[in-house]
């Protein structure tokens, strides 16, 4: 009896523990229940009192929370003023709920990342243009900004603006700006004697290198590590990094890289309405150095749409120059040393965004812009390339509609299937991250309370730079000796080729057609 007792102990223990068991996990069970519970009725009751904001209300136009580099003088009063202006349809702020952490964002700090890039250009456009352009390419990473201005950029209300801007130079093209830069060293050489004393898009490619030599010295002083050169109509495309960012990639080149080549990608446009080109534009026309040989040259045709090359207008990119000693512009396009051979890549992913003719008023202004002859032997005194000579003569001898018709079917995308089958083949792409950047910028306001600010503000007369002191503008660019240290090491980037250095200047050039022999 005593042996089957203590048989039976064990069994009756571990049931008591089993029911024990239950009633821990049914407690816990209901602690799950009813906590979660509790919360949303807590957090429904302090909302339902009005003590929670709603976030979707916290990035209205009136709000006036500040982040880094927000420029807290700007009221919604004056952001109202400016939407009337004339800059408001393209610069303006969407009504729709936008990402907000641009609102009022001047970008004002200094970054100590590196490396630290410039870009310099020589513009004549207005505040529509500059400032997306401006800040697109703060976004993507280039620190400052070396802006040589005439015609409606050098006016009040555009240079005022462009001044408030943290880290953007206003360089105005004044006649002493002119008596400095006609004792550059550059008229005394042969690599640009060709472009001297010729009209139109000559004169102005010397002008770009003459500005572009000075802007070397200013980044030097400013201890920069990076410059391109590019003009407004003109986007970096960073592909191949995963930020998206110019400042990773070119942080990525060797050091005993001396320069990189971005081939350049043209705007296709299939409308003829085009108003904002940099928001509504996403078609683009790759570059042959991005393409096989079977693949460019057995779409040629196709490709050209009648028109005299494969690109409008020039094919051969824009370049990015590491800032050292003896550095000096070769043309608008590229760079060169004055001491040493310079190594120079191109890059297989990375490009240059050329939105090119994108508007129909395109046609007038270039037309307006210069004074030659429209005949065909008068224009080559005043442009480089072919299209260009054929677009100035149709602007100067045709009427409104012929203008239209012949832009329609030169310029503008508008057969749907052919569109597509090149997009097929690799020869058009679409690239839409520029749109979403600008569009972020103009829906968060950016623009508008820029242009407010600087509207209400007053700024000292502009200076001209110590680096224009000079009476010999080349001597500060190539004095020292080249302090950069050098490494051999390669990184995982892929490039193209190095490319043989060019004596003379490097003008635009179109890309290969079928009769050369690549």
């Amino acid at each position: 009896m005593a042996g089957l007792y203590s048989s039976l102990r064990p069994g009756s223990s571990s049931s008591s523990s089993a029911q024990s068991s239950q009633i821990f996990n049914s407690k816990i069970l209901l602690l799950l229940t009813v906590l979660p519970l509790s919360l949303a009725a807590f957090a429904f009751l302090l909302q339902w009192r009005g003590e929670i904001d709603d976030p979707t209300t916290r990035w209205g136009p009136k709000d006036r929370l500040e982040f880094p580099g927000m420029d807290a003088s700007t009221s919604s009063e004056q952001l109202t003023r400016t939407s009337s202006s004339n800059c408001a349809d393209l610069l303006g702020q969407s009504r729709s709920i936008s990402f907000p952490y641009y609102r009022d964002w001047k970008f004002n700090y200094k970054s100590d990342l590196k490396p630290k890039i410039c870009i310099t250009t020589s513009t004549s456009a207005g505040l529509d243009q500059i400032l997306p352009w401006i800040f697109y390419h703060k976004i993507i990473g280039v620190s400052t900004f070396f802006l040589f201005v005439e015609g409606k950029a050098a006016s009040p209300g555009v240079s005022k603006v462009l001044e408030s801007i943290p880290e953007v130079k206003v360089i105005y093209r004044t006649r002493e700006l002119e008596e400095k830069q006609a004792k550059s060293r550059i008229w005394n050489e042969t690599w640009l004697s060709s472009f001297f004393y010729k009209p139109c898009n000559y004169e102005l490619f010397v002008k770009q290198s003459l500005n572009m030599e000075m802007a070397i010295v200013m980044a030097r002083e400013a201890n920069l590590d990076w410059i391109l050169h590019l003009d407004t109509d003109e986007l970096i495309h960073p592909a191949g990094t995963r930020e998206y960012s110019l400042r990773k990639l070119l942080s990525d080149v060797p050091q005993n890289v001396d320069m990189v080549v971005f081939p350049n990608y043209e705007s296709s446009v299939e409308r003829d309405d085009i108003k904002d080109p940099f928001s509504e534009v996403s078609m683009f026309k790759k570059n042959y150095d991005h393409l096989p040989k079977d693949t460019y040259f057995g779409n040629y045709k196709e490709s050209t749409r009648n028109n005299p090359n494969y690109f409008l207008t020039y094919g051969n990119g824009k370049s990015a120059a590491r800032i050292q000693h003896h550095l000096r512009p070769n043309g608008a396009h590229r760079w060169h040393n004055y001491m040493k051979t310079p190594n120079e890549i191109k890059l297989d992913e990375a490009a240059v965004l050329h939105y090119t003719y994108t508007k129909f008023s395109d046609l007038t202004s270039r037309r307006d812009r210069c004074g030659c002859k429209p005949t065909k032997e008068d224009v080559k005194r005043c442009f480089m390339l072919e299209f260009d000579r054929s677009a100035f003569i149709i602007a100067s001898t045709a009427t409104e509609e012929e203008m239209l018709s012949w832009y329609r079917e030169h310029v503008v995308w508008t057969d749907k299937a052919l569109n597509m089958k090149l997009m097929r083949k690799g020869i058009l792409t679409r690239i839409y991250a520029p749109m979403v950047i600008m569009q972020g910028l103009r829906e968060s306001g950016t623009f508008t309370s820029l242009i407010a600010s600087a509207q209400t503000s007053s700024l000292p007369e502009p200076e001209v730079l110590s680096s224009v002191n000079d009476a010999n503008i080349s001597s500060k660019a190539i004095e020292g000796s080249d302090t950069l240290s050098k490494k051999t090491e390669m990184t995982g980037r892929k490039v193209l080729e190095a490319s043989e250095v060019v004596l003379l200047a490097v003008p635009p050039l179109p890309p290969p057609t079928m009769d050369d022999d690549i």
